[in-house]
């Protein structure tokens, strides 16, 4: 008796490339490239941006390849490719390979070894040191692991700039500090179906009242950093008073669901996305029209 074939679409393999995850690093290493001083080609922009989209999704590819048998357990990932088992494992690894290795050459012709280099890094810190070493192991896996969501925009300004500056590392931390908030929101929901993957996410290690109090402690941390690069007078007035008002909001979301009802947490987590495209949408607007 022969097994039926795999029949996989174009749209299986765009799956596994994690398009959101994809857009958020895109969108955070444009804003990179544009605010970091000097000017860039177009088309070198243009490849340079391509490539880091490249090793997103090659790095996407990675993790879904090496946790196809978690995602097939729950509800959240069941429908996956590969938990569907509709694209082979082989071809996943290879795909993703190529993709990553070839978005760090790509990087390094269109930019500079420096930007290519972190790159690099960002690729083999996500697909490796999360997803194999730190997520199966600790409760802290998405903090530590936020390193690798945090790099596009540092990339984004190497590739214009490789002078040491404070507003990079700025928006490093802004999206480190912001990782904790987003994803445990998420986790909320979904503590039994962690807890039968045997993933230690930390609402089901902890509880979900200790977590909703880590939550808010990052969302503190986080509008804290996105307000600082107004004191180096790296943004304006304008840029502080809508930090401060998106912040706002996220701080108080945040406090609502530990305090008062968790099951707002699903608002949290769509809130964060927002959050995060609006706020660094704000940097890129003040620094064209009023500094």
């Amino acid at each position: 008796m022969t097994s039926k074939p795999l029949e996989s679409t174009v749209q299986d393999y765009w799956a596994l490339l994690k398009p959101s995850v994809m857009s958020l690093a895109i969108f955070t290493a444009f804003c990179g490239l544009l605010l970091a001083p000097g000017k860039m080609h177009p088309i070198g922009a243009f490849i340079s941006v391509l490539a880091i989209a490249v090793g997103a999704g090659g790095a996407g590819v990675l993790n879904m390849w090496y946790e196809r048998g978690v995602d097939a357990q729950m509800q959240r990932t069941k429908k996956r490719p590969m938990a569907r088992q509709v694209v082979s494992p082989g071809n996943a690894l290879a795909l993703g390979a190529i993709l990553s290795v070839g978005s760090v050459f790509l990087l390094a012709f269109s930019s500079n070894y420096y930007a290519a280099g972190l790159l690099a890094f960002t690729i083999f810190f996500y697909s490796y040191i999360y997803t194999v070493i730190l997520k199966p192991r600790t409760p802290q896996n998405i903090v530590i692991g936020g390193i690798a969501g945090a790099f596009p925009p540092v990339i984004g300004w190497l590739l214009v700039s490789q002078d040491f500056a404070w507003v990079p590392m700025f928006l490093f931390f802004i999206i480190f500090f912001w990782t904790p908030t987003h994803f445990w929101a998420l986790a909320l929901h979904r503590v039994d179906d962690y807890a039968k993957a045997n993933i230690p996410m930390l609402p089901s290690v902890v509880g979900r009242k200790r977590t909703c109090e880590q939550m808010f402690f990052y969302a503190l941390l986080t509008v804290f950093v996105s307000c600082l690069p107004y004191f180096i007078e790296f943004f304006s007035e304008v840029y502080l008073v809508v930090a401060l008002g998106l912040g706002g909001y996220f701080i108080a979301l945040t406090g609502i669901v530990w305090k008062k009802d968790m099951r707002k947490a699903g608002k949290l987590f769509g809130y964060s996305i927002i959050y995060l495209f609006l706020l660094f949408f704000a940097m890129i607007l003040d620094r064209w029209l009023f500094m």
